[in-house]
């Protein structure tokens, strides 16, 4: 099974940028959609944006198209959330999941999960 680690998050102005990462361990990511996740207090585990198995196909959630990017290095395996035009209603604790197959937005179909980085936009 892979291990996650998230980092990158920190606190950032409304319109500004933020990239975080996802290192991952014990096995590649190569075959694995990566997806990032969002959960902000109180609020249920939000899909944020994924990348497929074959890194040819991204997918986002309405709330972030065309602002969010999501990348990976296969060489460094490591996977990335680049976060632009960021806004107060995107401050949450941000999560990297993988999972075998196609992109889902079910959190409930991703097997492997990161501990989670804080992101907070000030308005």
């Amino acid at each position: 099974q892979v291990q996650l680690v998230e980092s990158g998050g920190g606190l950032v102005q409304a319109g500004g940028s933020l990239t975080l990462s996802c290192a991952a361990s014990g096995r590649t990511f190569n075959g694995l959609v990566v997806a990032w996740f969002r959960q902000a207090p109180g609020e249920q585990r939000e899909f944020v944006g994924a990348i497929s198995s074959n890194a040819l196909t991204t997918y986002y959630a309405d709330s972030v198209k065309g602002r969010f990017i999501v990348s990976e290095d296969v060489a460094k395996n490591t996977a990335f959330l680049q976060m632009n035009s960021l806004k107060p209603e995107d401050t949450a604790v941000y999560f990297c999941s993988t999972r075998r197959g196609i992109i889902n937005t079910a959190a409930s179909a991703y097997d492997s999960w990161g501990q989670g980085t804080q992101v907070t936009v000030s308005s």
